[in-house]
């Protein structure tokens, strides 16, 4: 019988350390009370941004894409919508929300070299590829990476910021 009291004692202590531990990371993560739920009624669709042609919408979900850190934000691209090829200082995360998103690599934009990416779908542009973008119908992309976010036309004479200055 005393074989069974120590194996057991042990695994008494076992769990309840198990327990303390959950009970511990419980306790921290209700200490914690800042947390982000937005919910598809709740966002608010403003102009631009100006880097992109106009005509689109953008909501800032979380972070700010102007500074240093994290950022999501999302695109509404109306249908028959063109990015002409681009690159972005960090990398950049799209998800297809809503509609079907066609990107393609290289500096010259050509629509027959365009991947469709329907909803769901997801892409990593790194750091420095050059792309472009387009749409047949109404997309909602959302955008994810490391702030602050920019991006570089390869021809300049495609930047909206200098077409409207």
């Amino acid at each position: 019988m005393k074989h069974f009291i120590i194996p057991a004692a042990v695994a008494l202590l076992v769990i309840s350390a198990g327990e303390s531990r959950a009970q511990n990371h419980a306790k921290m993560q209700n200490e914690k009370t800042d947390h982000i739920m937005v919910l598809p009624k709740d966002i608010v669709w403003k102009d631009g941004p100006g880097s992109v042609p106009p005509g689109a919408k953008m909501a800032v979900i979380e972070g700010d894409p102007t500074k240093a850190g994290l950022f999501t934000m999302r695109l509404l691209l109306p249908a028959n919508y063109e990015i002409k090829p681009h690159w972005h200082p960090a990398d950049e995360h799209i998800t297809v929300i809503a509609g079907v998103f066609h990107m393609g690599l290289g500096e010259t934009f050509d629509k027959s070299k365009g991947h469709e990416i329907p909803v769901g779908g997801f892409a990593v542009m790194l750091t420095g590829t050059r792309h472009f973008a387009f749409t047949k119908v109404e997309t909602i992309v959302q955008l994810h990476g490391m702030g602050p976010w920019g991006i570089n036309y390869v021809n300049p004479a495609d930047d909206p910021r200098k077409k409207a200055q």
